[in-house]
């Protein structure tokens, strides 16, 4: 039986570890704009990190028999983790994730992590190969915000929820052709979402940001828009991915000007900061 030193670099990949990085900056977003940000924010950012691992998991043990057939150099299909192995990675996550959130934002922030697990469950089990998967996934990240966002006041959080929400829905949407590639329309609407999200996150919401939530959403905009631009031209399956990746390494860049647009600057450049780590560490682990 292989030592957990030799599947290291398995379960790295079943849990995608790399685009964990794209996850703190939502709850930074949400407690900045409602007013949280502060030593508890870490502890919810460490919470949403578990939930988005065992997600990540949780979707690979529910697509092991399609990934056996699409996928085979998945960690399921090939053998490097076992199925079992993967479900209780999920379930062991999920319980660290909801303890962590409890004991860092009270009843509040584990009553939102409690409703952020039923989401992802929702997803992974029964939407996401139906027309309200990247809906459903645009629910988990939105929630996600809201995590960051409950110790404060949560109402605020609502316009950065939505922006991110919205920016999951687009990665999303083009996710679902990684396999068979896409026309150009989808690549075309994409692009169309991720322009209207940038301007609502460049937008400051309170507070004087120098024009830093412009910059680090035309940053955003920039490296994400030309990925899907690559698309629409070459609706390869292979570029699908490929702006898939960028979607998820892009985001950080996304929530910083979030961030930084509700008088946090110094945490949104810290959280946009991950952003080129994470493209570097997606060369060695895909994210998808």
């Amino acid at each position: 039986m292989p030592s957990l030193g030799d599947r290291g670099p398995a379960l790295a990949e079943l849990v995608r570890a790399p685009a964990a990085l794209s996850v703190p900056g939502d709850a930074v977003a949400g407690a900045a704009a409602a007013g949280a940000l502060g030593g508890r924010t870490a502890g919810l950012a460490t919470a949403s990190v578990c939930l988005y691992w065992a997600g990540m998991a949780a979707n690979d043990w529910a697509d092991r028999r399609l990934d056996a057939v699409e996928r085979p150099e998945r960690p399921i299909p090939s053998g490097r983790v076992s199925a079992g192995t993967a479900l209780g990675v999920a379930a062991g996550l999920s319980a660290a994730g909801l303890v962590v959130a409890a004991v860092s934002g009270g009843r509040r922030a584990l009553a939102v992590a409690a409703g952020l697990v039923g989401a992802i469950g929702a997803y992974d089990l029964g939407l996401k190969n139906t027309g309200a998967g990247p809906a459903g996934m645009a629910v988990c990240r939105g929630l996600d915000v809201m995590l960051g966002a409950s110790t404060g006041r949560w109402r605020r959080a609502l316009r950065p929820a939505l922006v991110v929400a919205a920016h999951t829905y687009a990665v999303t949407a083009l996710s679902r052709r990684e396999v068979t590639g896409a026309g150009r329309a989808l690549p075309a609407a994409t692009m169309a979402v991720t322009g209207a999200v940038a301007a609502a996150a460049g937008a400051p919401a309170q507070g004087r940001s120098f024009g830093l939530p412009a910059l680090l959403s035309g940053w955003y905009a920039a490296r994400f828009g030309a990925a899907q631009g690559a698309v629409v031209a070459d609706p390869a399956a292979a570029q699908v991915r490929a702006a898939v990746a960028a979607g998820i390494t892009a985001l950080p860049m996304l929530q910083g000007a979030l961030a930084a647009g509700n008088a946090a600057p110094v945490a949104g450049v810290a959280v946009a900061a991950a952003a080129p780590v994470g493209r570097r560490l997606a060369r060695v682990v895909s994210p998808t």
